[in-house]
Parts: structure tokens; sequence; C-alpha cells
């Protein structure tokens, strides 16, 4: 948790030096801020256990910036953030983060209209003031609107890649109090929805007194709203709530499935339970008539007592989970270890942290059989997008790695612009060189629907593009999807057996659920990937999984479960 505090600060660095138009250090801060925050130890550890030497280990962080993470680990401070934050109007630094603002539009905003805040912009908006604004107008106006309503949707929820390590950093720090049985997550976080509201822990033990007490007193509470004997609610500093409660071990299970939910799949039990004789509760599984208790220690039980097999979590949203149960066709969920490879990666050749090199040795350690190296093509100059010649270089690194790491098959790729007229980014004769090539949308998002579609679906007719990249093009709580008709999509994807990608990075998980149903029962086979842009960012792939489960997908639907031999025989 403090890696995403560092984090952070890092980013709002790099803001506040680029709206004082700064040219090279907001970039620094930025590269560093997305080590950390995807590193899989806390940076703590990493100083308590290797020193200064070990912080600079992490990619970007040099000399300076590892002086400034041991100052911030020591005093909780960094002067220069400090001083920084003096030279800006109070608040200010919070309108960076609506969507379709940015640090020139907010420091603008400030000179020209007096907005500080977030209320002194919705007031400006409401009055038209920015459409009147000079380097803004109506569609600026309307586009920052729609800004602060992704912002407030992403501040009321919290990101699954967010919300999971959080919720299992607070599980092994309860688990040292001594007693303890069973503890899990539960609620929307174990069911692995995309964005969860808040945390909920279940625990089991003779005595709960120990564990609302440690619970209470976690390092990261911001404030205690209630405790009680069984159940406490807490605030953590970054204002999510997280609720925890020790039950019997006798009720475990039917008090997991019960907060677990969702609140729909849950009324339909309670109504097969009654059909049956039986009353539901989170207490257990009891006799109507008799009040005797019938199941409720395992999951498991509860559910063979209602005459239906088990249900993962993913599936229980009352999305005919219970249905496919009774005709015995529930799916077999992909599970991580099905995965052979990763197919989206970044490296330093574009807008990655680490060199291609630490990327196959990362993967390598993953227990990959299969990779590819995908960096940006030259149109997405903000991630240093490859010109031909440069990509030809790389063509060359990867096939000299090749030689030396044999254990793991590199595909020599690229995530290729789709050009607004559906076109690729790079020529055909270097596509036709490719191992694999992701085509993917970077720009001109809000073209109308009709377009947009044929634009995506122009780009799989090229014979050389094997799958589309994240979709629908969304980055939760910063930008929409754009419009685009998934089902002609889908219809185009089967038609020129074109891969569409589940991109792993937490704001994307894209395509999402509800798409990957769908895409799936119209024949589409589909790629996880992490999408990742440093070596601990490999480890995303897991959010992609995850929501793959969510979307009922089996290994058969996912390209990258098959094994090395077959995968390379998949041909366009």
């Amino acid at each position: 948790m403090l890696n995403s505090d560092l984090a952070k600060i890092f980013y709002e660095i790099a803001d506040i030096l680029e709206m004082q138009h700064v040219q090279w250090k907001p970039a620094a801060y930025r590269k560093a801020a997305r080590a950390i925050e995807s590193l899989p130890e806390d940076v703590a550890d990493v100083f308590k256990k290797k020193g200064v030497e070990g912080l600079k280990e992490i990619s970007g962080v040099g000399e300076g910036l590892a002086a400034k993470i041991v100052e911030y680990l020591t005093t909780k401070r960094i002067k220069e953030y400090d001083e920084l934050k003096k030279k800006i109007p109070r608040h200010l630094s919070i309108l960076i983060d609506i969507p379709g603002l940015g640090p020139k539009h907010a420091e603008l905003l400030h000179k020209k209209l007096g907005i500080n805040n977030i209320e002194d912009l919705k007031k400006a908006i409401a009055a038209h003031k920015l459409a009147k604004l000079s380097g803004f107008g109506a569609k600026s106006e309307e586009n920052i609107a729609k800004g602060l309503e992704l912002f407030a949707q992403g501040t009321a929820r919290t990101l699954l890649g967010t919300a999971l390590p959080i919720a299992e950093a607070l599980i092994m720090q309860i688990k040292q109090v001594k007693g303890i049985g069973n503890i899990e997550v539960a609620g929307s976080v174990r069911r692995r929805k995309e964005t969860i509201g808040d945390i909920d822990i279940l625990v089991t033990a003779k005595d709960p007194k120990p564990i609302m007490e440690r619970f209470t007193h976690l390092p990261d509470v911001k404030r205690i709203m209630a405790q009680g004997p069984t159940k406490s609610s807490i605030l953590l500093k970054n204002n999510l709530q997280v609720d925890c409660r020790v039950l019997e071990e006798k009720s475990y299970g039917a008090a997991l499935n019960y907060f677990t939910g969702s609140k729909e799949h849950n009324i339909v039990l309670r109504e097969i339970a009654i059909k049956k004789g039986f009353k539901l509760s989170e207490y257990g599984l009891f006799n109507r008539k008799t009040n005797a208790f019938v199941a409720g220690r395992t999951e498991e039980e509860v559910y063979k007592k209602l005459g239906l097999p088990y249900i993962p979590p993913e599936l229980r949203e009352n999305a005919g989970e219970i249905e496919a149960a009774r005709q015995g066709k529930l799916p077999v969920l992909v599970e991580e270890k099905d995965l052979k490879g990763d197919l989206h990666m970044h490296t330093t050749y574009s807008d990655g942290n680490n060199s291609t090199e630490e990327m196959i040795k990362a993967a390598i350690a993953r227990g990959y059989e299969y990779i590819a190296i995908t960096d940006h093509s030259p149109s997405v100059h903000i991630a240093h997008g490859m010109t031909e010649k440069r990509l030809v270089k790389q063509l060359a690194e990867i096939e000299k790695l090749q030689k030396k790491y044999k254990d793991i098959t590199i595909l020599a790729g690229s995530e290729v612009d789709i050009l607004p007229n559906g076109s690729m980014d790079y020529s055909d004769k270097i596509l036709k060189r490719l191992d694999w090539v992701i085509g993917s949308v970077h720009s001109a998002f809000k073209m109308p629907r009709d377009k947009m579609t044929r634009r995506i679906c122009k780009a799989m007719e090229n014979p050389y593009v094997r799958v589309i990249g994240h979709p629908s093009g969304r980055l939760m709580g910063k930008r929409e999807p754009y419009d685009v008709d998934m089902k002609a999509v889908f219809q185009m994807a089967k038609k020129t057996g074109t891969f569409l990608e589940i991109d792993s990075q937490p704001p994307r998980l894209d395509l999402k659920d509800v798409h990957i149903r769908a895409a799936i029962d119209a024949g589409v086979t589909l790629v996880i990937d992490s999408d990742a842009h440093d070596v601990n960012q490999l480890r995303f792939i897991s959010l992609g999984l995850m929501t793959a489960r969510r979307g009922w997908a089996t290994k058969k639907d996912i390209a990258n479960c098959l094994p090395l031999d077959k995968f390379l025989k998949l041909k366009k």
C-alpha cells in the first residue's frame, strides 16, 4: 500500500512540473511511479533488505529519486513535493486528474476563470464559461463535463487491481493473530468485479476480541467507523472502507456465500431453499419446520443441499449460472496454470521500463513457453513509437536473444496503430516480417460509431493483423470506451480468424466480462495479455484471467492456453 502512496506523489510531482513547463523531469517521475506501483513487494521492504542500492534496482529510479524514496520512508514527506505544492493554487492539483483536462488546461482555467477546485469547475461549466474561453469551445466543455462524471465514478469505486492487493495485504496482517481458522475476502473482490466499493473480510475464530483489536489498529487505518465484538469497520488512509466479521466455523460457508453475493444470485438461492423446505441465511441452511441446522460449514455443502454443483464466485451474477448448474453445463473456467504465454509487452524500445532481454528473462521465470515483444508503431509519439528502421534493429536483437534463450520462443511483434482510415501504421512489407501483429486504436477516439466500426473491421481484413488490442479503448475512471458496434466486430473477427484481446492492465480489463461472453458465443477466440510495460507488470495477466473467468471463458476459448506447437499452427 505504501507503493501506491509513493507513486501518487511522484505522479503529482510530474504533473506540477509539467504545469511549470519543465522539460524532462515529468517523464522521469512518471516512469519511476509506474515501476513503483507495479512492484510485487512493498518498497519499504526493498529498502530494508537491500538499502539504497535495492531502490536503484527499480526501473527508472536513480540516485536522486532513490534519495527521495528514502526521505519518504523515513519522514513520510518529500521536501520537494511540499515546496512544489506551495507554488500552485490550493486544491488545483485535483483538477489535473479529471479526464480531458490535464495540467496545461487546468493552469489556464485558473488564470482566466479563477477555477481552483471541482466545485468552481462545475459552476463554470453550468454557466458555459468554458465554451466561451479561447482554446476551449463547446466541444471541449462537453468533454470536460463527461470527464467530471468519469472522475466521480472513479473516486466512488476502486479498481480491482488496486483493491485486491490491499485486501491480500490486510489478510496477511490479520493472520498474525493466533487462533484464526479460516480467513478470506468476500464481496465484489471475491467475485473479481472490475471495480469495487469496499472490502469484506471474513474470519473464523473462537475468540474474536484479539482479531477486532488487531483489525482496528492496522497501520493504514485512518478512522474506526464502527467497532463491535464480532464486526468492525474501518476507513483506510486511501478512503477505502473495509469490514471484518468474525464467525463460527459452523456458519463459515453460508456466511462466505452470503457476503460474496451477488445480491441477485443470493435471492435465487433463497428461493430454491424455500421450495426445498429450507431457509438460507448467513448463519446457515436450516429446516423451515424444525429450524434444525442442515448445512453451512462450507459453500460446497450449501450448494449440494440445494441440488446444485459448486458455482465459482466469478459467475455469481444471476446471469444464467444457476440454470447452467442445474443442467450440468457450467463451464470449466480457465485457470492461470493454463496460460502458456504472454503476447503483448513493451520494452525500452518504446514506452517500457525494461530492456527486451529483461522482459524475456522475467517471462522465463514465470514458466512461459512463448512470448511476443510488441512495442509501439511510429504514430504513438508519446510512447516513443518506433520507425521502421528502429523496428528492424529490434528484430535483429530479438533474433540474437532467441539464440541465447532457447527455453522460450520469442515472437517478434509490434502493437501497430490502426489509423483513422483503418490502414495500419506500418507498411505490409514490414508487417510481413513480424511474427505477431496487434492492431490497436490509440487516436481519434471520438469517431462516429459507423466510422469507428469500419476502421476496426478494415484492420482485421489485413492478412498480417493477428489480434485487436484492448478492443473498446476504455480506461476506467479516465476514458469512456469509444463508440463501436461490438457485434459487428465479433462477426468480422470470426470471419477473418482474428483474435480479440483481453488486456490485463488494471484500468483497462478490455474486453470486459459481458463482451467476453458475447465474443465466445459468437465463436471468437481470445487472448489474455498483460500489456506489461515493466517486468513486474507481467503479473497483471492474472487480472485479465479473472475477467475472462467472469466472461465464462474456458481454456479452449483462449489462444495462448495452447502449447507452443499447437499455437504456432494457428493461421489466419
